[in-house]
């Protein structure tokens, strides 16, 4: 009789194998305030969900609600985190330039669905 047993290392070989890629979302929301927040995350409605329950970062707990405006899709956290470094130097000019030129509106909209 065969052992059809699958040995528990090649389990773990194969989950390694086989792991789904996590994306990785550098975004900006504006705040009640109509300041803009940036941060990163790897579940983009999650994170908006918990900003707007007030369980967020400091800066957005005494702003919600907060609105997604703009957010970009990376492979890894640290290309994530980034970009989130770099938007943060930007003048708000500048952010409202990049968030007006993205044609990320309708995006925006279906992503939290």
């Amino acid at each position: 009789m065969k052992d059809n047993r699958i040995k528990s290392s090649t389990i773990q070989d194969h989950r390694k194998d086989h792991r789904i890629k996590e994306q990785n979302y550098t975004y900006v929301v504006q705040c009640s305030d109509g300041t803009y927040y940036t941060g990163w995350t790897n579940n983009l409605k999650k994170r908006i969900d918990t900003h707007n329950r007030g369980k967020g970062a400091k800066y957005t707990r005494n702003r919600i609600p907060v609105q997604l405006v703009y957010f970009e899709i990376f492979e890894t956290r640290g290309e994530a985190m980034s970009r989130e470094y770099r938007i943060k130097k930007m003048s708000r000019k500048e952010k409202e330039e990049m968030i007006r030129t993205s044609n990320l509106k309708e995006c925006v909209q279906t992503s939290l669905k």
